[in-house]
């Protein structure tokens, strides 16, 4: 007798940053391509949004675009990218041209798009 396993509907896929945060993705995109980082400006398109920082200052709105162990280093190819926004922070870590986070601190509250479509 062989036993089924149940059809269980695939999870989701993680959103699209630029869809959840256009106007957030539009400007990393142009601060990118301002210091010279084009590739990073193209990585930026297709972003995920994986998972909420979690540190609970209210001050941080900072996400992951990648899974990452907590508390584990990034390891080679990783660099810092600290950008010139108009207000607040924002500086992204990259692995080999890929952003694996971006850092949004003091900065006015990200508004997630998809609910602006209802």
């Amino acid at each position: 007798m062989t036993t089924e396993k149940p059809v269980t509907a695939p999870e989701p896929e993680h959103p699209l940053v630029r869809e959840v945060y256009p106007d957030l993705v539009e400007e990393l995109v142009a601060l990118l391509v301002a210091e010279g980082e084009v590739t990073l400006a193209l990585s930026a398109h297709d972003m995920r949004l994986v998972a909420a920082c979690g540190c609970g200052d209210d001050f941080c709105q900072s996400f992951r675009t990648a899974p990452h162990p907590d508390g584990q280093p990034y390891g080679p190819g990783h660099r810092c990218v600290p950008l010139l926004p108009s207000r607040g922070m924002l500086v992204l870590d990259a692995v080999d041209d890929r952003i694996v986070y971006v850092e949004v601190l003091d900065r006015p509250p990200l508004h997630d798009a998809r609910l602006r479509r209802s």
